[in-house]
């Protein structure tokens, strides 16, 4: 029997453009992975992990590791899941709908936070602290935090996202200073190109644009070009002055 459609049944895929959710290259996580695989951890804790998939490579990359990815959207979790089952790596990692606020899946040998200071609560000094908390000493974080390239206009912070401030973020020697002051050293800074960038947002509408660009007489058409239109003009702004940096840290004993 055919099931008739639904008027929603032709809504596009989410995010299949992506790889990793942030501006993150192949040959700069290849780079992650060796560098942090180098110290033998085995355990991984991914705070606001999405899919996990930086994870999932330093498990394959780690035949020992047992890694933890944690999130609270269930959509993105199922995708690691099934991305962590087609790797052959589900005894070895597990996909877990819960807040990380107070989180105490901790102490692991490497916590990764991408893009995902926020989930462990409000303010970088903060979260900072709780990940000093979550990794064992010798093992490492790895977070990737927003950073002003340059301090924005209020015209610009005007057409980045809603109530956007100066405030929002740090330049990048005052955010690597916190993570000095929160206990760490950095191993390494780096930070994502322009290139990385473009690839991330022209991936994370690309699958939208396509089908708005083929159903424009669609019931959803108009939100949804309101709200593609209104991302694409905060990166547009954004672009070449929020930067994003990943620091490779390591906790200072006591």
């Amino acid at each position: 029997m055919t099931v008739a459609s639904t008027p929603h049944d032709d809504l596009p895929p989410r995010l299949t453009r992506l790889t990793f959710h942030g501006p993150l290259s192949e040959a700069r996580a290849t780079g992650m992975v060796r560098r942090l695989a180098a110290t033998r951890p085995s355990t991984v804790l991914d705070i606001g992990c999405g899919w996990g998939e930086l994870m999932l490579r330093l498990l394959d990359a780690l035949p020992q590791a047992q890694g933890l990815g944690v999130d609270l959207r269930e959509e993105d979790l199922r995708r690691g899941r099934h991305n962590a089952k087609a790797r052959g790596l589900t005894e070895r990692v597990r996909f877990v709908r819960e807040s990380a606020v107070g989180t105490r899946r901790g102490p692991a040998d490497v916590v990764l936070c991408l893009g995902a200071s926020q989930a462990l609560g409000e303010g970088l000094g903060p979260a900072l602290r709780e990940l000093r908390r979550l990794v064992a000493d010798g093992g490492r974080v790895l977070l990737g935090e927003g950073f002003w390239q340059r301090t924005p206009t209020e015209a610009e912070l005007a057409r980045m996202w809603p109530g956007a401030s100066a405030t929002d973020h740090h330049d990048l020697a005052t955010l690597t200073d916190l993570a000095v002051a929160a206990g760490f050293r950095p191993e390494w800074i780096e930070t994502a190109s322009l290139a990385e960038w473009e690839e991330f947002e022209s991936a994370y509408q690309a699958d939208t644009e396509v089908w708005l660009a083929a159903n424009p007489g669609h019931p959803l058409a108009t939100e949804t070009r309101a709200r593609l239109d209104t991302h694409r003009a905060a990166w547009l702004t954004y672009r070449g002055v929020l930067g994003l940096t990943y620091l490779t840290l390591v906790p200072t004993t006591t």
